[in-house]
């Protein structure tokens, strides 16, 4: 797979994914990701990408110009461009599933206003949200969901089944709670089914604490 991050803030976007995981999954060749200043397909002297909208408004809004001129040199026949922005749909485990089995996303950052719409008529394939608030650009956007789509990437993870027993691998379920050792922890002790041993009582305890943890903490889900 192949990500192209497309922001005036590489760096940014590309902080969080350069250790862990998503660093081991580059190295593995289980995937490439670059980030791209849009400044660079300016053509103004002055490497501006933004202009006030028309018809007033308050802010900037970023031109179509440098944004075209990326995506049409980046894209291939494969690639799936991503425009990050409050406005889209939002961004669940579902969608991570589907984009990693994707060959190359391209996913373009919003930043001040937004972007022109045209960029979204003609050449967004999904608009994405990675929740009901605002960020400072979409760069920080970009790199949440890169992380989780490449952990989802054969290989990525040391056991295949970390992905299937997490939170919201069954979309309407959080994960159970968990526990390691010391078994006594300040007076605390590990339930004592966990360490049985008695693999379908263990099962039966993990459904029924992730219910309970999900009518506590995300009871939306369950409707």
């Amino acid at each position: 797979m192949r990500i192209d991050i497309l922001t005036l803030f590489p760096e940014i976007a590309l902080a969080p994914l350069g250790e862990s995981i998503i660093r081991r999954a580059q190295d593995a060749g289980l995937v490439e990701i670059r980030a791209h200043n849009i400044r660079d397909w300016s053509t103004d002297k002055h490497k501006r990408t933004d202009d006030t909208p028309c018809g007033g408004g308050q802010g900037m809004l970023m031109m179509p110009g440098p944004i075209f001129a990326a995506i049409e040199e980046l894209r291939t026949p494969e690639s799936k461009v991503i425009l990050m922005t409050p406005q889209g749909g939002v961004f669940k485990q579902a969608t991570a599933q589907a984009l990693s089995e994707e060959t190359h996303l391209i996913l373009l950052c919003g930043h001040y206003e937004g972007v022109d719409h045209r960029v979204i008529e003609a050449l967004v394939d999904i608009e994405l949200s990675i929740g009901d608030y605002v960020l400072t650009n979409g760069a920080i956007a970009a790199a949440v969901v890169t992380d989780a789509i490449v952990r989802l990437l054969p290989g990525a993870l040391g056991d295949e089944r970390s992905h299937q027993e997490e939170s919201f691998s069954d979309p309407g379920l959080l994960e159970a709670p968990a526990y390691t050792r010391p078994i006594d922890f300040r007076g605390m002790k590990v339930p004592e089914v966990l360490t049985s041993g008695h693999h379908a009582k263990i099962a039966a305890w993990k459904k029924e604490k992730a219910l309970e943890r999900t009518r506590v903490n995300r009871p939306d889900l369950l409707s």
